[in-house]
């Protein structure tokens, strides 16, 4: 595929437009495109399918008589007509197709689900067949690399290569996506217990998009998302406001909801609509999570420290006064609401930290994402996504924190028992994390890391020295964080280099102070 040119302007999934499936080979999209045909009563057209019926031969014969260049010269035409003439309907596009100007042109016009395999996955599907581009593994793994920029730039939705039955489910989201403001975009979060849309788009909260849900919503906030969205909760048939601040993610706010609920008559069949930062999705999931013993929950974040992190992957919980997020439980969201647009109305300070989880996420990332966040880049649509696909990947992979997962807490076991000593009253809790990455990364031996990640969250206002509380004091508040196994200790995250990230590290006593106090010391 020749290096297409990405800056056309994504202009979101098209009502009325046909239903798209575009990825590489392997990924699935002809039985995926099969399934929704089915579902929606439409016609699935498959332009491989085509082209082979148009040429009177196989997609392996072309390639072999005529060679890779007519093949793509036939291969745009064909699918630059069906999508130019498509009204409705579904196709699967070749993996190829998007080589060509006039393809991704014409894909504007409708929705674009792309079926993100990885690359193990589909050389198992296809490696070593006849298709003429999965023959040879490393020239496979470059095309694999080479063509994912073009899948994710006009990509409208991102599934995982899940077969038939996750078709069906992801259906009505992509669905409702038609309906969202231009340029949202949707990802798929998948876990044991559940699957779930994300929406990441500006104007999803003042065009009170509605998302695939049923029941009513009991709406939960903190008292100054309330005042800045009022129009936001005028469907709600129960408002629910609590005070801002960590402090207040405590059992007795949380009883304090959950008679609020009972009161104002909520099911089992309505669901909870947690409107606001980190706080109020931690407390207000965990709250649908022990409702009746469980209602659904919707998380519109409003935060950058939300939106990129804590609104995904099922983690709820309130503090004790002995550590934070003691009680809790894994409740996966129905669906996650983004609007990055409300990020313009949070305080520096607010803003600032949730660049420390951006960078944290871009560390375990690696990749693009690293490069972007290392080069300055801003806040925008697709970082969050980005951000987010991250955590939704982990999460995908371990659900219950007991491997993989563990990545996500790089920098966290420090910067929670910072929170912890200090009262939950001096930092955010961004702040606390941008401290935990620099001992982390003290401790990791990464001292250039170390360096180059202090400089960004320093120019982000973030802070590199520890006030308020004495190295012995977080590092035995580190001894009761909640992932501490037995006699082991607690199990340290480190870090040697972006998207190199270790988990279940044993760190000791006297190197864990050294690091703290270096924070202190500076």
């Amino acid at each position: 595929m020749a290096a297409p040119d990405l800056t056309a302007d994504r202009r979101g999934a098209r009502p009325g437009g046909a239903l798209v499936f575009i990825g590489f080979m392997g990924a699935g999209k002809t039985t995926a495109a099969r399934e929704a045909a089915t579902v929606l009563g439409a016609e699935a057209v498959d332009t491989d399918a085509e082209l082979e019926r148009r040429l009177g031969t196989t997609v392996d014969e072309c390639f072999a008589d005529r060679g890779e260049a007519s093949f793509r010269e036939e291969e745009e035409r064909v699918a630059g007509e069906l999508l130019e003439r498509a009204d409705g309907g579904v196709v699967a596009l070749g993996g190829g197709s998007l080589g060509s100007q006039r393809v991704r042109a014409a894909l504007q016009s409708h929705t674009a689900v792309w079926l993100d395999v990885d690359l193990d996955t589909a050389w198992d599907r296809v490696g070593g067949s006849s298709r003429p581009l999965a023959r040879d593994l490393d020239a496979f793994r470059a095309l694999h690399a080479e063509r994912q920029p073009a899948y994710a730039a006009a990509a409208d939705a991102i599934l995982p290569p899940g077969g038939g039955s996750m078709i069906r489910r992801a259906l009505p989201a992509l669905r409702a996506l038609a309906q969202a403001p231009g340029g949202t975009r949707m990802a798929w979060g998948s876990a044991g217990s559940g699957d779930y849309p994300v929406y990441v788009g500006e104007g999803l909260l003042a065009a009170r998009f509605a998302p695939p849900v049923t029941g009513r919503g009991f709406c939960v906030t903190d008292t100054t998302v309330a005042r800045l969205y009022p129009d936001a909760f005028e469907a709600c048939p129960c408002l629910v406001e609590i005070p801002p601040g960590e402090e207040h993610k405590e059992l007795e706010t949380a009883q304090g909801v959950l008679r609020t609920l009972a009161a104002g008559g909520m099911t089992r069949a309505d669901h909870v609509l947690a409107i606001g930062g980190g706080v109020v999705g931690d407390l207000a999931g965990f709250c649908a999570a022990t409702y009746q013993r469980g209602v659904p929950v919707v998380q519109v974040p409003t935060t950058l420290v939300a939106q990129v992190d804590a609104a995904y992957g099922g983690k709820t919980g309130v503090d004790l006064p002995e550590g934070k997020n003691y009680v809790g439980a894994y409740h996966q969201p129905a669906v996650v609401v983004a609007d990055p647009g409300v990020l313009r109305t949070l305080p520096p300070e607010e803003l600032a930290a949730g660049h420390a989880e951006v960078i944290k996420t871009a560390l375990i990332a690696g990749g693009e994402l690293w490069e972007r966040v290392r080069a300055g880049a801003g806040i925008d649509p697709d970082v969050v996504l980005a951000c987010a696909r991250t955590k939704l990947r982990v999460v995908a992979a371990d659900e219950r924190d007991e491997g993989p997962r563990q990545v996500l807490n790089l920098g966290h076991t420090v910067a929670h028992a910072i929170e912890t000593a200090t009262g939950y009253r001096r930092y955010l809790h961004g702040q606390a994390v941008a401290l935990g990455l620099l001992a982390a990364l003290r401790l990791s031996g990464a001292a250039e890391l170390h360096d180059e990640v202090r400089g960004l969250l320093a120019a982000r206002g973030l802070p590199t020295t520890l006030e308020g509380v004495s190295a012995e004091a977080v590092v035995e508040a580190t001894k009761r964080d909640k992932k501490r196994r037995g006699e082991d200790g607690v199990p340290f995250v480190l870090a040697q280099q972006p998207g190199q990230v270790r988990t279940g590290c044993a760190v000791g006593d006297d190197e864990l102070l050294a690091a703290v106090a270096e924070l202190i010391a500076r």
